[in-house]
C-alpha cells in the first residue's frame, strides 16, 4: 500500500494528497491517508473531504515510528517498525524523481510541492479534487460574475501568520503592493480587458492596499470551512496572479485552459534555505 502523511492546510494536504495518487496510480498499490497528526493539531482540520478524493484512513499498525534521536529510540524504532510499511522522506524541497519510481509499499512523509510528482496523472488529480458538494449559494453568484466577464483574473492576496507568526514570516513573507500593482499591470499586457477577482484571508487590507483599479470584485471570504469553493472560484478564472501560497497555487493548477496566463512570484520563500525551483510550474511566469 501507498500511505500519504497529511499535514498543514488545504494546500498542503493537496500536495501530499497528489503525490501518494501519483505513486498509487503507478504502482498498484492502494492509497491510504495518515491523519494522525491532524488530529492533534486543532488549527489544522482534515480538508480534503471537500473533494471526490480517496478517503481510506492507514491502520495505525501500518503507520511506520518516525526516526529518533537516541542511540536507544533509533533501536526502538527500528524494532517496532519491523512488519509496517517501510518509511520514504522527502530529503528536499526539490524534486526528487526516484519517487516516480517505486513499486513497494512505502509511507511518504515530506511536502512534495512540485508538479513533476503528478503532472502525468493531472486528468486523474483534477477529478480527484473536483467539488463533493454544489457550490454555495454566495460563491454561485460571485461564479456568475466571473463567467459574465470577458476575461476574470483571479488575485490572491495572502496574509494570516504569514504575517501575525514570527517564524512563518521568516520562512515565507508576503507579497506587497508594489508586487501587485506590477503583476496586474503585466497581466494586463497579456489578456485583454481584464476584471481582477481579489481573494484574501484579509479581505480588507486587500481593499486598503491594492493598486486601485476600475475592473476589480472582492470576493468576500466566508467562515464556513468550505474553502475548496473559494479555490474552485479561482480555478473558474480565466487567468491568475498567485501568492506564495499553496492555496492559489492549486487554484491556478486546477484551471485546465491551455491558455491561460499565471503570474508568481520571483521568490517563493523569504528564506534562502528553501529551494524552490521546481515549485512554479515551468509554463508560468515568476516576476
Amino acid at each position: 500500500m501507498i500511505i500519504t502523511r497529511i499535514v498543514g492546510g488545504l494546500g498542503n494536504q493537496m500536495f501530499q494528497y497528489a503525490v501518494g495518487r501519483a505513486v498509487s496510480v503507478q504502482s498498484g498499490n492502494p492509497l491510504k491517508l495518515d491523519l494522525t497528526e491532524l488530529k492533534r493539531d486543532p488549527r489544522r482540520p482534515f480538508q480534503l473531504n471537500q473533494f471526490k478524493t480517496i478517503i481510506e484512513e492507514a491502520s495505525p499498525r501500518d503507520i511506520p515510528l518516525l526516526p529518533r534521536k537516541s542511540l536507544y529510540g533509533q533501536l526502538f524504532v527500528r524494532l517496532k517498525n519491523i512488519g509496517r510499511v517501510p518509511h520514504v522522506r522527502e530529503t528536499s524541497s526539490s524534486f526528487d524523481p526516484k519517487i516516480l519510481q517505486l513499486r513497494a509499499s512505502a509511507y511518504l512523509s515530506g511536502y512534495w510541492q512540485s508538479e513533476k510528482y503528478f503532472a502525468a496523472h493531472a486528468d486523474i488529480i483534477r477529478q480527484d479534487f473536483s467539488l463533493r458538494e454544489a457550490i454555495a449559494s454566495e460563491r454561485q453568484r460571485t461564479l456568475s460574475k466571473i463567467r459574465e466577464v470577458g476575461a476574470a483574473v483571479s488575485v490572491h492576496v495572502r496574509r494570516g501568520d504569514y504575517v501575525t507568526n514570527a517564524s512563518a514570516n521568516a520562512v515565507h513573507g508576503t507579497c506587497e503592493p508594489g508586487w501587485y500593482g506590477v503583476a496586474m499591470q503585466k497581466m494586463a499586457e497579456r489578456v485583454a480587458r481584464p476584471t481582477f477577482f481579489i481573494f484574501s484571508d484579509d479581505i480588507q487590507w486587500a481593499r486598503d492596499n491594492l493598486p486601485k483599479n476600475e475592473c476589480m470584485v472582492f470576493v468576500e471570504p466566508q467562515a464556513d470551512g468550505r474553502d475548496g469553493e473559494d479555490m474552485h472560484l479561482m480555478a473558474s478564472c480565466h487567468s491568475h496572479i498567485i501568492a506564495n501560497s499553496t492555496f492559489s497555487w492549486w487554484g491556478a493548477w486546477l484551471n485546465p485552459r491551455r491558455d491561460k496566463q499565471v503570474l508568481a512570484p520571483a521568490r517563493w520563500f523569504r528564506s534562502a534555505a528553501h529551494d524552490d525551483r521546481d515549485l512554479i510550474s515551468p509554463s508560468w511566469k515568476r516576476i
